[in-house]
């Protein structure tokens, strides 16, 4: 009875394809707008913690400012010192390496081209705060650091934009007055958590920076990397009161520097990612609720339009039940469709949009599943009305329909 069921629906779906296919539109659109936005989402969520993981091993950003954000580090809150990240290397356990940076913007001009990029002078330390691999030429040297001398290190965009195809370790780029020789080019991070181009810069010794490009002993920032394992609550504290103890503020006194751990960034931004996307598959879903109540109508009107050989079937035998089932399983199947449909779309959208957005690919088995199990749902759900209609109708008064 089943099969024979399922294929009287398939006949009477087959005899209207249009209208069947418009029926349907709405639960394939609702289907595939679901996918899509869960599965762009995850996307979002994963290249977040991947670019906050190339921020740095287990990494502390230690800068100036009660808060985070603009007006921070304002004329209230005192710059750090060089010797700031040498104590905390010294005195504070769990630390891998700590770099003091200090950074601005300029013009950079080398072979005829000139490119505006971020200068930043640190030591060699911050290659390993941030991951950074040197994949041409050299790191400084120990009298480079100490001397200040003309020497840096470029990002992939800047030797892009400078040099093309030449080779640019060995040549020279004029940084404001000073003309500086590369003695390295940095590997690709690509973009960063911000929508930064973290290959857009150019990294000197920190002495350098502050004797020839900004004229100040000033430090933006401490970049401190954990060991691996190590309690990053106990590493901060020790940490605060270094810091605290160093730029003499008395107990009463708040901290005029702020320490933001780079892992619970991250943390924060998937999770407002993963709730956005939540929002936006839920807007996506009501889409289904429209593809159901299209169902529903048009279910309706196959009922009316099929009422004598309803009544017909009832006179010759059939039971209330099969009539019924025979209804639901069309409302089934075309809602099942559509959710097939739906995914293939969503399949399709969610490479061609992951490509467009910069963002990972995710398939997830389980958003597909659970929208297609919704799809069939919805069918069962706006189907069985008309198909109790279609069950109830009086056998004499069906064959005298019109």
């Amino acid at each position: 009875m089943w099969i024979n069921t399922l294929i009287l629906a398939l006949r009477s779906i087959r005899r209207n394809l249009l209208r069947s296919f418009l029926t349907i539109l709405g639960v394939v659109i609702g289907v595939a707008a679901v996918i899509t936005m869960v599965t762009l989402g995850n996307g979002a969520t994963m290249a977040i913690q991947n670019q906050i993981a190339g921020l740095g091993t287990n990494l502390l950003q230690v800068r100036p400012g009660q808060r985070l954000g603009p007006g921070a580090g304002g004329s209230s809150a005192p710059a750090f010192k060089a010797a700031d990240a040498d104590a905390i290397a010294a005195q504070v356990g769990g630390v891998l390496a700590t770099a003091p940076e200090s950074r601005t913007g300029t013009t950079v001009v080398a072979q005829g081209r000139n490119w505006t990029s971020s200068i930043i002078g640190s030591t060699n330390d911050w290659l390993t705060t941030g991951n950074w691999a040197v994949v041409e030429g050299r790191v400084f040297t120990a009298d480079e650091l100490r001397a200040g001398a003309a020497v840096c290190l470029i990002g992939s965009t800047v030797q892009r934009e400078l040099f093309g195809n030449a080779v640019a370790v060995g040549s020279s780029v004029r940084v404001r007055q000073m003309s500086c020789e590369v003695v390295g080019v940095l590997g690709s991070k690509g973009q960063g958590a911000f929508g930064n181009d973290q290959d857009d810069l150019v990294m000197m010794p920190l002495n350098t920076l502050q004797r020839r490009v900004t004229g100040n002993t000033r430090v933006n920032t401490l970049l401190v990397s954990m060991q691996d394992g190590v309690d990053a609550e106990r590493v901060k504290a020790g940490i605060t009161q270094l810091l605290r103890e160093r730029r003499k503020l008395a107990e009463t006194d708040e901290d005029n520097f702020n320490v933001l751990d780079t892992k619970q960034l991250g943390e924060t931004l998937s999770s407002t990612t993963r709730v956005m996307t939540m929002l936006l598959g839920a807007v996506a879903a009501v889409s289904l609720l429209v593809g159901g109540i299209g169902i529903m109508n048009i279910m309706l009107v196959s009922v009316t339009e099929r009422t004598r050989e309803i009544g017909l079937r009832l006179a010759i035998g059939a039971l209330e039940r099969e009539v019924l089932l025979q209804f639901l399983i069309e409302a089934v199947v075309l809602a099942a469709l559509g959710g097939l449909i739906g995914m293939a779309l969503a399949v399709g959208a969610g490479v061609g949009l992951s490509a467009l957005m910069n963002v990972p690919y995710v398939f997830n088995p389980g958003i597909n599943a659970l929208a297609f199990a919704f799809s069939a749902g919805i069918g069962v759900l706006f189907g069985f009305f008309p198909a109790r209609r279609a069950a109830r109708l009086d056998p004499i008064e069906a064959l005298r329909h019109e």
